[in-house]
């Protein structure tokens, strides 16, 4: 796949277009000029549904995204979920006996405390008679946690909601990438379980003398996917070659996230950060992965993956994050009977796969057009658009492969295209690149975020799209709550 579609999409009229798009760094500046400019006019119509239960997004929280191994580096996963769990309890007010369930997702579980959920709720104070469970789906872990199971009768927090099982749900994500779990390898774990077994002094030691050096090499956890061996890295750097993305323009739209992230972060967009105080240290209260830089500083590294050609780096990727997110979903009947007034409502939503060595992170592409059509609205009914950015290089792929007819046509058997999201609605308070990704947190950041928007723009409709790994992705669409 990855050589048809260098040969065709080089040939084809989409290069020219984004290159017009993405090709000069000055659209990065004036987008900083003019985000504020792009209100829009709330008189579309509005996607309830007759009979069927309004699910609304009452406030979202998320602890500051740390790089890992900095300030978190002490503590375990259920402490930045319990602090997320609180801020949200102390954000809104919320009584902890009104919620009914908790659903939480993690990618890279600890072992002391693999049902995450549970172990931060009892922590946060909740009553041991709220039930709570944790989900995975690797970067669309806290999405599944929002959303799945509307048609079974234990799903998560849509679902559960949906379904008259619940009436308020908290949905979170959380990862913590400064302790991950290092295992010995699989000789010394089966050498190690047979000698708890030994019931003779000579059968242990006749165990401890099969051990060889190699024995005590350990397994480090790696980003790379089981059925193809290959790094996330690695494929996004074949897929911006396959897509024709250059070096240029993936540094160019990395330097857009964390110009954008630095002015949100200045003028206190980034309202769903709360103040955590760590353990023995000072409280924290901003990301700090947010590090505007130049185009010079930023052509100066060297290939992360495919060397020494490839063109993903360290600076147009987005870093190990360790943090934690939550956000209350309730019927907006309970939220309204509560005295709340909810940010947004959360309507049709699609998960999708596909190929996880050629297509890997095309998620977005796949996921938008199915949203949109089970939504009935067009890309252009949408005002704000929130992907997440695991790499420039994936974000620029996914836009040209929007924008390409022959793609469309070629991969996912439609007629026409769907169109790449204009860039003045898309990811203007930054993204995953510049604020940071905790694999399971990001998805409860990008709804909270489109909310948020949605809200400061007046906006009526934002998308949220992600990839995830296993060649999957998900889309949603969310309505803004009148105002």
């Amino acid at each position: 796949m990855a050589s048809m579609l260098l040969t065709s999409l080089r040939s084809s009229p989409l290069t020219s277009v984004q290159a017009a798009q993405f090709g000069k760094a000055s659209w990065v500046s004036a987008e900083l000029n003019n985000t504020s400019r792009y209100a829009m006019s709330k008189s579309k119509k509005t996607l309830a549904t007759p009979g069927v239960k309004n699910i609304v997004l009452v406030d979202g929280v998320r602890t500051p995204f740390l790089q890992s191994g900095t300030i978190y580096a002490n503590l375990m996963p259920h402490d930045l979920a319990r602090a997320a769990l609180q801020g949200l309890l102390n954000r809104t007010g919320l009584p902890k006996d009104a919620v009914d369930y908790i659903v939480y997702g993690t990618v890279i579980q600890e072992v002391k405390t693999s049902n995450v959920a549970r172990e931060a709720a009892l922590g946060a104070g909740f009553s041991d008679k709220t039930p709570a469970h944790t989900v995975t789906m690797a970067c669309i872990s806290s999405n599944q946690a929002m959303t799945t199971g509307t048609d079974t009768p234990f799903g998560d927090a849509v679902g559960l909601i949906a379904a008259g099982q619940c009436d308020a749900v908290i949905a979170g994500g959380v990862e913590f990438m400064s302790d991950v779990p290092i295992r010995h390898s699989r000789k010394m774990r089966k050498t190690m379980l047979s000698l708890n077994k030994a019931k003779t002094l000579g059968a242990r030691l006749s165990l401890l003398g099969s051990i060889r050096l190699a024995h005590l090499a350990p397994e480090l956890p790696a980003v790379a996917e089981f059925s193809t061996a290959e790094t996330m890295g690695h494929s996004a750097d074949r897929l911006a070659a396959a897509f024709g993305v250059s070096r240029l323009e993936q540094d160019e739209f990395a330097l857009r996230s964390h110009m954008l992230a630095k002015k949100a972060q200045d003028s206190g967009l980034l309202s769903d950060v709360i103040s955590f105080k760590v353990p023995g240290k000072d409280i924290v209260s901003k990301d700090n992965g947010i590090r505007p830089s130049t185009m010079e500083q930023m052509a100066k590294l060297k290939p992360a993956f495919i060397k020494p050609h490839g063109t993903v780096t360290a600076a147009n990727s987005s870093f190990l994050t360790d943090g934690a997110s939550a956000v209350l979903i309730m019927s907006e009947e309970k939220a309204l009977a509560m005295g709340y007034k909810p940010k947004a409502y959360l309507r049709d939503f699609v998960y999708v796969s596909q190929d996880p060595k050629d297509q890997l992170l095309l998620g977005p592409t796949y996921a938008t057009p199915k949203v949109l059509e089970k939504s009935g609205l067009t890309l252009n009914d949408i005002d704000v658009f929130e992907f997440h950015e695991a790499f420039a290089g994936q974000i620029m792929a996914n836009l040209k492969a929007m924008e390409s007819d022959w793609f469309a046509q070629t991969y996912m058997g439609r007629k026409t295209k769907v169109g790449a999201p204009p860039m003045e609605k898309f990811n203007s308070w930054g993204g995953s690149l510049s604020l940071g990704h905790p694999f399971a947190a990001t998805g409860c950041r990008l709804v909270t975020t489109v909310a948020h928007r949605l809200q400061k723009e007046g906006g009526q409709y934002g998308l949220v799209a992600a990839c995830a790994a296993g060649g999957q992705g998900h889309a949603m669409v969310i309505e803004a709550y009148p105002q």
